[in-house]
């Protein structure tokens, strides 16, 4: 009887390793996809970043940090958004910057994959 079970249990089958490819390949042709969109969102919090260290001690000023930013941003280049898209805002805690924004990209026919991001740096 168990040699007879044994013979039975043979593993998986080809469509069986055909169904999991499928699926694999769906998932990384997703994240081939969605890289250049983290990769923008991580030149947008790095430039956002710097800005907030360059004028970090002194009583930053909106305008300053706005050109700052601009020429922070010729260097950097995304693509997802413009500088006049970050929110600078003066208040009791300080100055902060403040960005959101959704990026789409094209998956699969008319089937797009949407990314929401959300940054706020704080300048000390």
């Amino acid at each position: 009887m168990k040699q007879f079970m044994r013979q039975r249990q043979q593993g998986m089958t080809f469509i069986g390793l055909l169904c999991i490819l499928a699926v694999v390949g769906m998932l990384g042709y997703a994240v081939i996809r969605l890289i250049p969109v983290y990769l923008d969102y991580m030149k947008i919090s790095r430039t956002m970043e710097m800005t907030a260290t360059e004028v970090k001690g002194e009583n930053p000023d909106p305008g300053n940090i706005r050109r700052i930013l601009d020429r922070h941003w010729q260097i950097e280049d995304p693509t997802a958004v413009e500088t006049k898209d970050i929110e600078i805002t003066k208040g009791d805690g300080g100055v902060s910057m403040h960005v959101v924004y959704d990026d789409v990209v094209p998956y699969v026919s008319n089937v797009s994959l949407s990314v929401h991001f959300d940054k706020t740096v704080k300048v000390q």
